[in-house]
C-alpha cells in the first residue's frame, strides 16, 4: 500500500478504529457480521469517527476563520459584482458556520451594507453547502474523487445561483427592516491564544448543537446498511428509477441537520447501491434547502425573492443528481 493510501485508510477512515470496534463487538458475544452486531458496529465506530474527525476539523477551520470576521469578509466582498463577486462570495462562504440557521445572520448583515444581492445569495448557498470540513469527512467515508466532485457541484450550484438572482433584479424582495440594520464596521485583531480559545469555543458551541443530528444519522445510517434489504433500497432508488433524484431532494427538504448527520445515511446508501447523483442530491436539499433555514429566511426576503431561491437552488440539484447518476461509475 501506497503512503498516501496508508494514511488515508488510517488516518481519515481510522481502520485502526474499526478494527478496535470490530474487537470490542466480538468480545461482546456478537458477531459483527450479523444484522445486530453489524448495527453494533456501524454505530459505534461511526459516532467516534465522526466525533473525532469533527472536533479536529472545526478547531483547524474556526482557527482560520478568526482571520474573516463579518466586516473583513464584507470588505473583501464590497464593490464587486457579477459573476466573479458570486464566485468570490461562494468561495468565503466555505470558512463560515455550518448550518443554513447560523448563516442567515450574516446574509442580513451583508445585505444591510449594500453588498448586491446576487452576492449575499451565493454566499448563503456556499455557506451550509459547502465547507472545508466537508472535503475530509466526504474522503474519510468515500474517496477523494467524491469529496472533490461535491464540493466542485456545490460551489458551482452557489455561483450560478447568485448570479441568476442577482441578475433579476429583485433587491425590492428584501424586507425593508434589513436594509435598516446597523452596520458596525470594526475589526478585532485576536492574539494567537484569543484564536485558540475560540477555536475551543467553536467546536464545543458547534458539537453541542450538531450531536443529536449525528447520532439520528448514524441510527439511520445503521438501520439501512444492516436492515433493509438492498432489493427494497433499489426498488425505491435505484439508479434506474428517473424519480429517484426528485424523491431523494422532497424527503431532504424537511430535515435539519448538516452535512455531519447526512453523511452516514448517504454512505449507507451508497452501499445499497443508491446512485451517487441521488445521495448527493439528498445532501444538497439537506443542507441548503432545510425547511427551518427557509422558515427563518421568509423573515427577511419576501415570498417571490424565496421561491425563486428555492427554485433555482432546487433545478441546480436535480441536475446534478441527474448529472452524477449518469457518471456514478466513474467514481465508484
Amino acid at each position: 500500500m501506497t503512503i498516501p493510501g496508508w494514511l488515508n485508510d488510517q488516518v481519515l477512515r481510522m481502520q485502526w478504529l474499526s478494527d478496535l470496534v470490530t474487537a470490542v463487538v466480538r468480545a461482546t458475544g456478537l458477531d459483527p457480521a450479523s444484522r445486530i452486531g453489524g448495527s453494533v458496529h456501524f454505530f459505534v465506530y461511526d459516532v467516534i469517527k465522526i466525533f473525532i474527525l469533527l472536533s479536529v476539523l472545526i478547531f483547524t477551520i474556526s482557527y482560520v476563520q478568526s482571520y474573516f470576521p463579518p466586516e473583513r469578509t464584507r470588505r473583501i466582498l464590497g464593490g464587486r459584482s457579477g459573476i466573479g463577486a458570486s464566485t468570490m462570495a461562494a468561495l468565503l462562504g466555505t470558512i463560515t458556520p455550518f448550518c443554513s440557521c447560523s448563516s442567515i445572520p450574516l446574509f442580513i448583515g451583508f445585505t444591510a451594507a449594500g453588498l448586491p444581492l446576487g452576492v449575499t445569495f451565493a454566499f448563503l448557498i456556499s455557506s451550509p453547502l459547502v465547507d472545508m470540513a466537508s472535503v475530509i469527512l466526504l474522503a474519510s467515508v468515500f474517496n477523494w474523487p467524491i469529496a472533490l466532485a461535491y464540493v466542485g457541484v456545490g460551489l458551482l450550484v452557489a455561483i450560478l445561483g447568485g448570479t441568476l438572482i442577482g441578475r433579476l433584479g429583485m433587491e425590492d424582495q428584501v424586507a425593508g427592516f434589513v436594509r435598516d440594520v446597523p452596520v458596525i464596521d470594526t475589526d478585532q485583531i485576536l492574539t494567537r491564544p484569543e484564536r485558540v480559545a475560540y477555536a475551543r469555543e467553536q467546536v464545543t458551541g458547534i458539537v453541542r448543537k450538531v450531536w443529536p443530528y449525528v447520532l439520528i444519522g448514524v441510527g439511520i445510517g445503521a438501520a439501512i446498511h444492516n436492515w433493509v434489504p438492498a432489493s427494497t433500497i433499489g426498488a425505491l432508488l435505484g439508479q434506474d428509477k428517473w424519480w429517484a433524484v426528485p424523491v431523494a431532494t422532497l424527503v431532504g427538504i424537511p430535515i435539519y441537520a448538516d452535512i455531519f448527520g447526512t453523511l452516514p445515511i448517504a454512505e449507507a446508501l451508497v452501499a445499497k447501491g443508491v446512485g451517487l447523483g441521488t445521495v448527493l442530491a439528498f445532501m444538497m436539499a439537506v443542507t441548503a434547502l432545510s425547511l427551518p433555514s427557509l422558515i427563518m429566511l421568509k423573515r427577511v426576503v419576501r415570498v417571490p425573492l424565496l421561491a425563486t431561491f428555492v427554485a433555482v437552488v432546487t433545478v441546480g440539484i436535480l441536475t446534478i443528481g441527474f448529472t452524477f447518476n449518469a457518471i456514478t461509475h466513474l467514481f465508484i
